[in-house]
């Protein structure tokens, strides 16, 4: 990993768990000063909008994602990934497309439509993990 690296994190609505995991790499990349690291989102089937449990949640961690839209996720961004992180299905679920990339599936439940203190312990498990992926990232760039 010696030029730079590219993180997608996907679900099928891009609405929820990777709208969380791409704010937290987001702020781990900006935090850590990795400028040579991209981070995508997207999703195969995207929601209107991003679950409003996720935006109330992620606002008591100073996100702002009432603005964010989720996207549709293209398979050439796929290709282009070094990891692919999907949040709860595997990847063949997630798109048909193959990539050279990593794949890692989380294993993560769906926010939507649930209570605000499940919505907060499925935030902290991608904090969490998120900083985890990111701490390898950086050892194998230095070494």
């Amino acid at each position: 990993m010696s030029d730079g690296a590219r993180v997608g994190f996907v679900c099928v609505q891009n609405a929820g768990r990777s709208q969380m995991a791409t704010a937290f790499a987001e702020r781990e990349a900006r935090e850590r000063g990795l400028e040579w690291l991209e981070v995508l989102t997207g999703g195969t089937d995207p929601a209107d909008h991003v679950h409003e449990e996720v935006v109330e949640v992620m606002a008591e961690r100073d996100f702002d994602l009432s603005g964010r839209t989720p996207r549709e996720v293209t398979p050439q961004e796929l290709q282009d990934c070094d990891y692919v992180i999907t949040m709860g299905c595997s990847a063949k679920d997630v798109c048909p497309a193959t990539w050279s990339g990593e794949n890692r599936d989380w294993g993560l439940d769906d926010p939507d439509g649930r209570d605000l203190d499940a919505v907060r312990e499925i935030r902290d498990e991608i904090e969490t993990r998120v900083g985890e992926l990111f701490e390898e990232l950086e050892r194998e760039r230095q070494s």
